[in-house]
């Protein structure tokens, strides 16, 4: 069977260099007789996975020596709580509220402190991203807290808010070596892989040490940070085959010029499709067009019944997942890192043909 072209929004496409190199290894990874499926956490083996995947990673996104990078469990759900019971020391912190994921860190925040909302895009189920207006920010709060990108409404941060002192928190689980970013500009960053990055099961962290220098004590164990950096993430068994494949797809993206050449290829995958849907007479986006995200194109025909059909036919096309989300309805196409330009190219091919058949239907 021939491979398709998956537009999930994750778990998502991973790059086929990736996957073959882990077919090749699954049995024996580099000469120890086994899988990294297999091994101790705590071999010499692991040791070295771990070790170049955190390299690797730091040389993708240039972080500094002052910022820890873990390898987690529980994924971004678990990073809603694990933030502010970290981070949230005086008990306020500042989110903004521009879709589903932002909304759900803000209930979890809540139950440990005072959360102000600064701004909201909910009127507007979140088509775009709301203007933040530094008056309202809180000047004593211990972090401010944005998701970089939407993965369910297609819309993305195209400018960082300055918060002065004041740690900027973000959740970059869509969008996460998608873009140049400047590491320096935040306090913590968290990712979970399997959008961008690898296989679901790890979730990694890039946090400012002083941030992390003191905690509660009575935060459980597994949910400090500082436990986590100081045993390198392996203070418990780790997702030691998540982590295996990350590293493989940091080595690709390393291979292919890194971040702002990937940043160069996702310009150009979008551009073909916001050009098609911008022009169509069928198909609209749902997104505001200057906040529009790389990652995650939204679009409708405005008919269920031809958006559903849509779907159908083009998966029988071996174009897969591009259902929208229930929030949004429509179609969503994810176009991560690892979707090839040739999958857009063919997507539109099939959005053209579609519109040519279906024209008496709009």
């Amino acid at each position: 069977m021939d491979r398709v072209y998956n537009f999930s929004a994750g778990p998502a496409t991973l790059p086929e260099e990736v996957l073959q190199r882990a077919r090749e290894e699954m049995l024996d990874w580099h000469g120890s007789g086994m899988s990294v499926m297999e091994m101790s956490h705590r071999s010499k083996w692991f040791e070295e996975i771990i070790k170049q995947a955190e390299a690797d990673l730091r040389e993708l996104m240039n972080i500094p020596s002052n910022y820890k990078v873990l390898f987690l469990q529980g994924g971004a759900w678990t990073q809603f709580a694990m933030v502010p019971l970290n981070l949230m020391k005086k008990g306020k912190a500042d989110y903004v509220n521009s879709g589903y994921w932002s909304k759900k860190a803000i209930g979890e925040a809540r139950k440990f402190g005072k959360v102000n909302v600064v701004a909201s895009s909910e009127d507007a189920n979140f088509s775009y991203i709301p203007e933040l207006y530094p008056e309202t920010f809180s000047k004593d709060a211990d972090y401010f807290y944005i998701t970089t990108n939407n993965t369910i409404y297609g819309t993305r941060y195209t400018k960082l808010p300055d918060t002065g002192n004041v740690p900027l928190v973000a959740d970059m689980s869509s969008n996460i070596l998608s873009e140049v970013y400047d590491v320096t500009k935040f306090g913590l960053i968290f990712a979970g892989a399997q959008k961008n990055m690898g296989p679901a099961g790890v979730v990694v962290v890039i946090v400012r040490e002083d941030l992390i220098a003191e905690v509660n004590p009575e935060v459980p164990t597994m949910l400090q940070y500082k436990v986590h950096a100081e045993n390198n993430s392996l203070f418990n068994t780790p997702p030691c085959y998540s982590i295996y494949v990350c590293g493989l797809v940091f080595q690709w993206l390393k291979k292919l010029g890194g971040v702002p050449e990937m940043q160069k290829i996702n310009e150009e995958k979008a551009k073909i499709l916001y050009d098609f849907i911008d022009n169509s007479n069928m198909f609209k986006g749902t997104a505001k067009k200057e906040d529009r995200s790389l990652m995650n194109v939204t679009f409708i025909t405005g008919n269920k019944d031809l958006d559903a059909k849509f779907v159908k036919e083009a998966e029988e096309h071996g174009l897969v997942n591009l259902k929208g989300h229930r929030s949004v309805g429509g179609m969503r196409a994810s176009i991560y890192n690892a979707m090839p330009v040739e999958g857009v190219k063919k997507l539109v091919e099939f959005m053209k043909e579609f519109e040519t058949r279906n024209k008496i239907e709009v």
